[in-house]
């Protein structure tokens, strides 16, 4: 298992710049796939953006595809998420969650960073 932090969000207009971090502690970081989902008021759950625990393979919800992205510092033990162009329905709490290399299932969760977007 490992902890994570999130850390970044805040409140934007439409149209604006945000970058979330996730800090990564416990196990080496390189070792875990990590992802972002978010959590709109009153909506399930959804995946964002996952990348692959060397940061080769990366993949996007197609509503923040050519929007946002997410990368990550192995040294650091950081993944982020710059997201661009942000619009109202980008609104959201959101996580980072990490899972073993080569499994499916996410494992770790962090406690959300809240991201509020006016129009």
């Amino acid at each position: 298992q490992v902890q994570l932090v999130e850390s970044g969000g805040g409140l934007v207009q439409a149209g604006g710049s945000l970058r979330l971090s996730c800090a990564v502690s416990g196990r080496t970081s390189s070792t875990y796939g990590m992802g972002w989902f978010r959590r709109a008021p009153g909506k399930e759950r959804e995946f964002v953006a996952r990348i692959s625990g060397g940061g080769v393979s990366t993949s996007y919800a197609d509503s923040v595809e050519g929007r946002f992205t997410i990368s990550r510092d192995n040294a650091k033990n950081t993944v982020y998420l710059q997201m661009n162009s942000l619009k109202p329905e980008d609104t959201a709490i959101y996580y980072c969650a990490a899972r073993k290399s080569g499994t499916i299932t996410w494992t770790s969760w962090g406690q959300g960073t809240q991201v509020i977007v006016s129009s």
